[in-house]
């Protein structure tokens, strides 16, 4: 893909992440803010739809000149799961509704391919049988796809986190993956998000749709990555379950957090308050800048030191 036409993505992105924000301030549909929020200035939650209309546009682009760019049926769980989070930006969809749609999405990428199949020495397993491989798929998908969802909490942790976990997986991996080109797309849509996450006002925020969308794409890497297609270079050989922990750990980690002090507490697990990592960071005195920039240097060190020392 042609960095002029990457950089007609990006300008196409941010006239839709600008238009879409002033289409919602229009009918008067902005984000409330309370004790959870970190913000307390006018903004929409219509991220997700600027980042999914900019990779639809051009998808739309290639397939009438008979390019495959990627392969366009996983518009069908993306598209769901984008529809999903519209509600529930819209209208604070019941978490048990979502749950369940969330494991018919998973359904569907297992019946597309994407099942882990494989666990790669996890609990001494490899090859496992067929349905405890789709339970496996089930399940990752659904924690993967609410770890993004919870650290969408402050601006630019989520675009940030996505970005870093998608780029490390091409880095690592021998060639390019067939996922490339519409992870160039995804990466070049939320680039303009930046502006808007940290302008003082009119902000734009990711919302459900967005952080489900990104979950979403995100478990697809997972699979590919449990897959056999995806290999190393051969200057990086390492256990490829190791390796998908690693990359996703703030998320995991932050989710796993969450979920224990929320049911001690004896609330539920998806009740949404400001026990995340990022809002201790905050608590510290750092901005938001500097508690993006921490966690995902840490991040990335974690994996680095692992990766190290297991090679």
């Amino acid at each position: 893909m042609k960095v002029s036409f990457l950089t007609i993505a990006f300008v196409l992105a941010f006239a839709l992440h600008y238009g879409v924000q002033k289409l919602f301030i229009y009918y008067k549909r902005f984000d409330d803010f309370n004790h959870r929020s970190s913000h307390k200035t006018l903004a929409t939650r219509t991220g997700g739809i600027g980042i999914f209309l900019t990779i639809l546009i051009i998808s739309l682009f290639y397939y009438f000149q008979g390019i495959e760019l990627f392969d366009y049926s996983l518009f069908i769980p993306l598209g769901i799961m984008f529809v999903i989070g519209v509600y529930d930006d819209l209208y604070n969809a019941n978490f048990k509704l979502k749950f369940l749609l969330q494991i018919i999405v998973a359904k569907i990428l297992i019946d597309q391919g994407y099942v882990i199949s494989n666990y790669h020495g996890l609990f001494g397993l490899y090859e496992v049988p067929w349905l405890l491989a789709q339970a496996s798929t089930v399940f990752v998908f659904l924690v993967v796809v609410n770890a993004i969802n919870f650290i969408d909490g402050i601006d630019g942790l989520a675009i940030t986190e996505v970005i870093k976990i998608l780029l490390l997986v091409e880095f690592f991996s021998r060639e390019r993956t067939f996922l490339s080109p519409i992870s160039l797309i995804f990466i070049t849509s939320m680039i303009p998000l930046y502006y808007f996450n940290f302008k003082k006002n009119g902000k734009v925020f990711l919302g459900d749709a967005g952080s489900l969308l990104l979950g979403s794409f995100i478990s697809i890497y997972v699979f590919y990555i449990l897959g056999e297609a995806y290999e190393f270079k051969n200057t990086h050989a390492f256990n490829k379950t190791l390796f998908t922990v690693l990359i996703l750990a703030f998320p995991l980690i932050d989710l796993l957090r969450v979920f224990i002090i929320r049911i001690k507490k004896g609330e539920s697990p998806f009740k949404p308050d400001q026990n995340h990592i990022h809002h201790f960071i905050l608590k510290l005195g750092l901005n938001k800048v500097n508690t993006v920039i921490l966690i995902e240097l840490f991040s990335i060190l974690l994996l680095l030191i692992v990766l190290l020392l297991s090679s």
